[in-house]
């Protein structure tokens, strides 16, 4: 099984811009574009629907009020959305309430490349 699916347009919220960065890399290594980053909730929720991405990785903890929890909340009023969350917190407060939204995977940082090359071929699994 291949879990290399190219050509997605995928949508970044990290408040840590080394983490960003990271990410970046490895999606553009996996031949995916970028279509837009935010640190913000409030920020993300905006750019989010202004470029209806294939996927989001979704931070839970942003810069703002809003975490990305609330994000997925307040986003899937209005559009589908897939989802994999990347934290750094493994409490599991945060993962029951994902829950209740939604998500295809739920990865606790420092992620690989091979972590995230399995988690993003969850979407194409989504969708057959």
């Amino acid at each position: 099984m291949s879990y290399f699916i190219y050509g997605m347009k995928i949508f970044i919220v990290e408040d840590d811009q080394v983490l960003q960065l990271m990410l970046k890399k490895m999606l553009d290594r996996l031949g995916h574009t970028i279509c837009g980053t935010a640190i913000e909730g409030s920020e993300a929720i905006r750019k989010i629907k202004e470029t209806s991405p294939d996927l989001v990785l979704m931070d839970i903890q942003l810069k703002d009020d809003i975490d990305g929890i609330q994000v997925v909340e307040t986003i899937k009023k209005e559009i589908d959305l897939a989802v994999i969350y990347i934290t750094g917190n493994s409490d599991s407060k945060f993962k029951e309430r994902a829950n209740k939204y939604g998500f295809l995977d739920y990865l606790i940082k420092p992620i690989s490349f091979d972590v995230l090359t399995e988690s993003i071929s969850k979407v194409n699994s989504q969708n057959n």
